[in-house]
């Protein structure tokens, strides 16, 4: 007679194999999860980049040298700082991040997430992105002496000329490099931002009338503009202007692996600073961020939030901010910096003597905190 036992229970075998499909699948989702993590994104990533101030010294050619230099001219010494930010931009087209550093970087306030298209449009190489960020910071350069010598009563003759061309330019045939442009319909312009305005205002697919003068011969030549990529698009001629100016001394701005137009004011204000007795800032760490033209106007900037968060980080306690990027600032100001918006080159100073003699900033422009 046989006899059976209740030392196993009935059905064990068939839980155990439940219980190893179940780790097995749930292995698989956390190493595929993980997988998909490392897949690269159609993104960027933009952070704090580093912060120069520009009354100190910088690493330029593996020495240390003042950021701003005027050698043959009467300088005063300086307290305090005024910083100038900059971007980071993490990824490219060969090498986008992952879609784990895109979640980490849309957790943190300090950067932001954007398409890769929009920093590099398709059909533009990043080569070609660096070389016209080098030209903007050029004259950027170029123009923050302007106006800072412009504001220190001196007269400065100016002019505007074709540096190259972008891709699919509609320009090109037309325009040749080195070419000095006198006027767009009419309008004389010397200023990159001035030329800018003018394409604006006709809009794309309108011809424009650029006068100029070619091998000391003047002539006309029409271009029809046409819209630039990205997330802003505006009319565009497709040139890398250069603006060129008489300066009555040398002044040299040593800045090395640092593109883009943005820190104009902030060049503009440290040459003040180092051409007038006293200190404009009091000895207070000031940072700020605008493009600048000829005539002290101060413009609108991209990564604004990026450089909110690497001013506070490093220890600015004032920030300058473009009037016209208030939208963008408003709600995004980190603790323990106050922001002060500015339309020109004299808002920024009237700003700093603000700040230099502790006096109430209450008539001041200002981003609300939100």
């Amino acid at each position: 007679m046989a006899i059976f036992t209740d030392d196993s229970p009935v059905g064990a075998p068939a839980r155990h194999r439940s219980r190893w499909v179940g780790w097995t699948l749930l292995v698989g989702a956390l190493l595929g999860s993980f997988g998909f993590a490392m897949v690269p994104a159609p993104y960027v990533i933009e952070q704090p980049g580093p912060v120069f101030n520009t009354l100190g010294t910088v690493d330029f050619d593996h020495k240390q040298v003042p950021l701003i230099e005027i050698p043959g001219q009467k300088t005063y010494p300086t307290t305090g700082a005024l910083d100038m930010l900059t971007v980071n931009v993490v990824g490219d087209r060969q090498q986008s991040p992952s879609w784990f550093e895109v979640a980490q970087a849309w957790l943190d306030r300090s950067k932001a997430v954007l398409p890769l298209d929009a920093i590099y449009p398709v059909g533009e190489t990043v080569k070609q992105s660096n070389e016209q960020a080098a030209v903007d910071m050029q004259n950027s350069q170029k123009d923050a002496i302007a106006a800072a010598l412009t504001r220190l009563g001196y007269t400065l003759p100016s002019t505007l000329s074709v540096a190259g061309f972008s891709p699919d330019s509609p320009s090109k045939g037309r325009l040749q490099s080195g070419d000095t442009i006198l006027s767009v319909n009419g309008t004389k312009t010397d200023s990159v931002l001035g030329l800018r305005a003018i394409i604006a205002r006709s809009g794309a697919g309108v011809p424009v009338t650029i006068a100029i003068a070619r091998g000391g011969q003047a002539k006309s030549v029409e271009v029809t503009p046409q819209l630039s990529t990205g997330p802003k698009p505006a009319p565009i001629i497709g040139i890398f202007p250069a603006v060129s100016y008489t300066y009555p001394f040398t002044v040299k701005i040593q800045l090395q692996d640092v593109g883009g137009p943005s820190a104009g004011q902030m060049f503009a204000l440290g040459i003040i600073d180092k051409l007038t007795p006293g200190s404009i800032t009091g000895g207070a760490k000031v940072a700020g961020t605008g493009t600048i033209d000829a005539d002290g106007n101060v413009g609108a900037i991209g990564g604004i939030r990026q450089k909110l968060y690497g001013a506070r980080n490093a220890g600015a306690t004032w920030f300058l901010a473009p009037y016209s990027n208030c939208n963008e600032v408003t709600g995004h100001i980190p603790s323990g910096l106050t922001v002060l918006a500015v339309k020109t080159l004299d808002d920024s100073l009237a700003a700093l003597k603000a700040i230099s003699t502790g006096a109430s900033t209450k008539s001041l422009l200002s981003c609300p905190a939100g």
